[in-house]
């Protein structure tokens, strides 16, 4: 699978981008602020209908601009098919493939998968579970991407439940018995469709975990070994089945008949998928808060490695996007990246400065300088 065409308007700092890629490694050199991220951000935007640095779509379009577009032609076994991405704040995207309009934007997802590993990253290791969960439900998406339904179909039936524990709640405070006749209801929507990513996430652990153990022992084999477990804020789970969906509804279900007084007096649902962790351990330790800056990016790049793994062995090669992290790297890690990503049907780099990039990895190179994309000679 590889990106052979980029074509960006009005996308983030771009009026007008126009970029031929070809299969091997490309690496996009300039300094901070020339837009060489909002690039590769465009390419995973595609793929993942997010970005791996705003949590909303507005700071993508220009400033000035009512929309941004994003054009993609992706080749996947000798097929390539187009994608075109219309993104306009405070209204629905719109989506075309092959200039034919989809129902939904998501109906997009599968047809691009990249694994991306930049800076940001770190918040993998030291940031809230929140993080972790994106980091899970995402490389789920990519995997399946039934489950962007999945999921935002929980994330939905969990602000109605919300809404309605914090008037039943505020009116019991009150002295009302509060309207709780529905919460019944409510519950059998949250558990239908939590058991669903519940029990995907734990298979997804489970896979994902032997991927990343090894690669940490590849990048940091000096150091103690790391294992990635799955922490869930649901009780009853069945030791020999945790993965079957019927079960996890079941014990979801029993578990909401426990806090019911709980939620009620704080009014917020206290148990579900919203609420799980994915643990990350150095040692006999937590890696958050004890694990050194390096083992936090080795963690954190072999969460990365490790996701890469998993979808090539699930077939079709992802793209590799290296968002400006070799300058963060001792020389051991990034021989060890670059030894990755000289193996990828497609990577994309980009670097602040051309002696960031590691000599061994072979590539084809462009200068983005004052909003202009030029290749190296």
């Amino acid at each position: 699978m590889y990106v052979r065409h980029l074509q960006v308007s009005d996308f983030r700092s771009w009026e007008h981008a126009d970029l031929e890629l070809t299969p091997g490694a490309t690496v996009l050199i300039g300094q901070n602020g020339q837009g060489k991220t909002n690039l590769v951000e465009a390419i995973g935007y595609v793929a993942t209908l997010s970005s791996h640095r705003v949590a909303t779509d507005a700071p993508l379009v220009r400033i000035g601009a009512e929309r941004a577009i994003v054009r993609t032609a992706v080749v996947h076994e000798g097929r390539e098919l187009t994608v075109e991405l219309e993104i306009t704040p405070g209204k629905a995207n719109r989506a075309r493939v092959n200039r034919g309009a989809v129902a939904r934007p998501r109906d997009v997802l599968g047809i691009l998968r990249t694994v991306l590993f930049a800076p940001e990253d770190l918040a993998l290791v030291r940031g809230d579970p929140g993080e972790r969960r994106r980091f899970l439900d995402d490389l789920l998406v990519l995997r399946a991407p039934r489950f962007a339904g999945v999921r935002s179909d929980y994330e939905r039936v969990l602000r109605q439940r919300n809404a309605l524990l914090k008037t039943a709640g505020a009116a019991r405070r009150a002295g009302s018995k509060g309207d709780i006749g529905t919460l019944e209801v409510w519950n059998g929507h949250l558990a239908k469709h939590g058991a669903q990513l519940l029990a995907a996430r734990l298979d997804l652990v489970t896979a994902l975990a032997p991927l990343v153990r090894a690669a940490y022992a590849g990048v940091a084999p000096e150091s103690r070994p790391v294992d990635i477990a799955y922490r869930s804020s649901v009780d009853g789970l069945p030791a020999d089945r945790p993965s079957d969906v019927d079960s996890v509804e079941a014990a979801l279900l029993a578990s909401l008949t426990e806090v019911r007084d709980a939620e009620l007096e704080r009014g917020v649902s206290l148990v579900g998928p919203h609420r799980d962790e994915l643990e990350l351990t150095l040692g006999e330790s937590p890696a958050k808060g004890y694990a050194s800056h390096g083992e936090c990016w080795s963690f954190a790049l072999s969460l990365r490695l490790g996701s890469y793994e998993l979808l090539r062995a699930d077939g079709g090669e992802p793209v590799l996007v290296l968002d400006d992290v070799f300058a963060e790297l001792d020389r051991r890690r990034r021989s060890r990246l670059a030894e990755v990503a000289a193996a990828a049907e497609q990577v994309l780099v980009t670097a602040a400065v051309a002696e960031d990039v590691p000599e061994e990895l072979t590539a084809t190179r462009y200068t983005v300088s004052d909003g202009e994309v030029s290749r190296a000679e």
